[in-house]
C-alpha cells in the first residue's frame, strides 16, 4: 500500500541523505573530519576511502535493484563507526562536543539494517552473484 511505499522510501532516504552530506566534510578535508581519521590513524587514505565507500552505500540505496547490498555496506560502514565511537576515548560518542556523527551513524544504521531485514529474502540470490 501507499504508507509502505512511503515508508520504504524513508528508510532509504535518511541512511543516503546522511552519507552524501558527510562527504563534503570527508572530501573537502574539513577540519574535524582530518582530526577524526588522524585520531583513528587512517588520514587521509581511511578519510577518502569510507568516503568513496559512503558514496557508493548512497548511491545503490537508491536505486531499487541495489537497495540490499547498500543497505549491508552502510550497515557495515555504521558498525565500524560505532565501534570507533564506542571504543575510542579521544572520539567517544560527544566527538568535539558534539554527539552528532554518533547519532547519525546510529540513525544510518538503523535504517540499513531494517531494510536488510525487508529484503531478506533477496540474500541468497546476492550470494549466488558471479563476478
Amino acid at each position: 500500500n501507499t504508507m509502505n511505499k512511503i515508508i520504504y522510501w524513508i528508510l532509504r532516504i535518511i541512511p543516503a541523505v546522511i552519507m552524501l552530506q558527510t562527504l563534503w566534510f570527508k572530501f573537502t578535508a574539513h577540519p574535524q573530519s582530518v582530526k577524526l581519521f588522524t585520531i583513528l590513524g587512517m588520514e587521509p587514505w581511511g578519510r577518502i576511502s569510507i568516503g568513496i565507500f559512503e558514496l557508493i552505500a548512497s548511491v545503490l540505496l537508491l536505486i531499487n535493484r541495489t537497495v540490499l547490498p547498500g543497505a549491508l555496506l552502510g550497515a557495515g560502514l555504521m558498525c565500524g563507526a560505532i565501534f570507533f565511537h564506542l571504543t575510542n576515548p579521544a572520539i567517544g560518542i560527544y566527538f568535539d562536543g558534539d554527539p552528532v556523527l554518533f547519532i547519525y551513524a546510529i540513525a544510518t544504521l538503523l535504517c540499513c539494517v531494517v531494510l536488510v531485514i525487508i529484503k531478506r529474502r533477496q540474500i541468497p540470490a546476492l550470494l549466488q552473484l558471479k563476478f
